[in-house]
């Protein structure tokens, strides 16, 4: 299938694409469309982000739905209300020409009654994040009797959000006779969970090679102390003039802070966070997609579906625990054939975790240093000079006001004319720059062959551990603990936002996380005099 034309859709669908500029299908649409056009066979199908895997499940869901049978036969879960809305509205373009097909989004954030009088006029497709699914389930208002299909899109994050009962709830309520399909960017273990529990002997499609990063976007890092990071992201954001970017940090406390300091600095920047309500969130995409936002900063949960092909730049701010969540972060940019930069700022201690990223996602990281102030402030003024060489001139409507220019400018030389017009909103970058001091720390990576230390998960040189501890927690998925809520436990338990926090694992009734050795007994000292939910937590070294 070289072109839509190709694939059994109808004229209907066809016509919809041909109108949003759709002519050639990806690699992912390419080999799922035919496929799931033609059987019944459940499908695990992995792509890159960015790379159509929205219309690579929605065109044959939409070609396949019964419009006649007035019953609910598909249904679309995602993690996020973003991602949620994402889908619904390419949904609603494919079957624009389709008029008795009846699509809709159940989400949480949303009045339920506006939700439950939709549903009760009728509908075909619904695309949901799992709680409000359960909720109207819960409430009566929802029937899974007939559904034909079912959707897990970015269900690795459904469970890392710690919906699996939720999922478990609303698959026993499906028929047996299904095709259940799974789309990701990447084959993680939660993946597998997934497969193993709902799938029956899957077909599975692959497009480019596993959870690889996209060829589109080049790695690159900065090295900083940890109380250096902020001034690093405003350098790395000023030697960019022209950058469009998503920062991600790790909690909502910080998404929060870094953007208030970035607007405090004069940069055109807000938030998005779990937190905020469906309004708001709304109202801030839609700044984001309009450019009237420089930066958006986000948490990685709140991040997902947002669907914007021109950005620049991804600033992770954290590492994130997962390879597979880097993967995602870096496929923000870098879409519809552009090229987009991921960029990492990071401290000594977490070379090691870049380097097990390299491996992971099979690309190199390059180091930059952080600029100079004199290499920032070269940079702003000749790209203020390059806009004012390409700038349109209209001289007709100018002509009026020209002997008033003329007038109150008649008393600089030419020389003092271009200083003047060259410090117009530049002054600000001479002010903060001058004298400013290198920020750049060297690496103290680790080698591999030093004595590894099992019971706390890290290396010792000359009695010196560097690395992390492993603890294990009486909470898990079924106390409603999430990996974000896990680090907010360890920052209100040790009063700090600075520890290191390494890999998160959380199941049902218990969990394990590693933390920087250094404050291992600070974590536990701290989070043993914590309640959680009415619940008494205790944390303990595992062996």
């Amino acid at each position: 299938m070289k072109i839509f034309e190709e694939a059994k859709l109808s004229s209907e669908i066809l016509r919809a694409l041909e109108e949003m500029g759709f002519v050639t299908p990806t690699p992912i649409q390419q080999q799922s469309i035919p496929y799931l056009l033609d059987s019944e066979r459940d499908l695990i199908a992995l792509a890159q982000t960015g790379t159509g895997k929205t219309a690579a499940f929605g065109l044959p869901l939409i070609q396949k739905t019964l419009p006649d049978f007035r019953a609910l036969q598909a249904l679309v879960l995602c993690p996020t209300r973003e991602l949620c809305l994402q889908i619904t509205h390419d949904f609603l373009r494919f079957a624009r020409y389709l008029s008795k097909l009846e699509i809709i989004s159940v989400y949480g954030g949303a009045n339920i009654e506006t939700q439950i009088k939709a549903l009760r006029k009728g509908v075909h497709i619904i695309i949901g994040t799992p709680g409000r699914v359960t909720d109207l389930m819960r409430r009566g208002d929802l029937k899974l009797g007939d559904i034909r299909y079912l959707v897990l899109d970015e269900a690795d994050e459904m469970l890392n959000m710690g919906f699996k009962d939720e999922l478990d709830a609303i698959v026993r309520q499906l028929p047996d006779k299904r095709q259940s399909l799974l789309f990701s960017a990447t084959m993680s273990r939660e993946m597998n969970t997934i497969a193993n529990s709902y799938l029956i002997d899957p077909m599975e499609i692959t497009t480019g090679k596993r959870n690889l990063a996209s060829d589109d976007v080049k790695h690159v890092y900065y090295m900083v102390s940890s109380q250096n990071k902020y001034p690093a992201l405003r350098r790395i954001a000023d030697i960019n003039p022209d950058i469009y970017g998503i920062i991600f940090c790790r909690t909502r406390r910080e998404t929060k802070e870094i953007a208030d300091y970035l607007i405090r600095d004069g940069y055109n920047a807000d938030a998005l966070y779990g937190d905020l309500s469906q309004s708001q969130r709304e109202a801030v995409m839609n700044r984001f997609r309009k450019r009237c936002l420089q930066f958006l900063v986000a948490t990685d949960v709140a991040a997902r579906g947002i669907d914007v092909s021109d950005i620049t730049h991804v600033i992770n701010y954290n590492l994130p625990n997962e390879n597979e969540t880097y993967v995602h972060r870096s496929g923000r940019t870098g879409r519809a054939g552009n090229q987009g930069v991921s960029i990492c700022v990071i401290h000594s201690k977490e070379t090691r975790r870049l380097r097990e990223l390299e491996q992971k996602i099979g690309k190199k990281f390059e180091r930059l240093m952080v600029p100079t102030g004199r290499e920032i402030c070269e940079k702003q003024l000749f790209h203020r000079i390059d806009k004012i060489e390409k700038v349109v001139v209209d001289g007709h409507s100018m002509e009026s006001y020209l002997p008033m220019i003329y007038e109150r400018l008649s008393a600089f030389d030419r020389e003092e004319l271009i200083k003047r017009f060259a410090s117009v909103e530049f002054n600000r970058f001479l002010v903060y720059y001058k004298d400013v001091r290198d920020i750049n720390i060297t690496s103290t990576f680790v080698p591999i062959d030093n004595a590894f230390d099992r019971k706390r998960h890290n290396f010792t040189i000359k009695g010196r551990r560097v690395g992390f501890s492993k603890l294990s927690l009486n909470l898990g998925a079924k106390d409603d603990l999430t990996k974000l809520g896990l680090i907010q436990l360890i920052n209100q338990a040790t009063n700090t936002r600075n520890i290191d926090i390494g890999r998160i694992e959380i199941s049902n009734k218990c969990s394990f996380f590693e933390v920087d050795s250094r404050h291992e007994a600070k974590v536990l000292k701290g989070m043993n005099r914590m309640n959680h939910l009415g619940r008494p937590i205790y944390v303990e070294l595992k062996v």
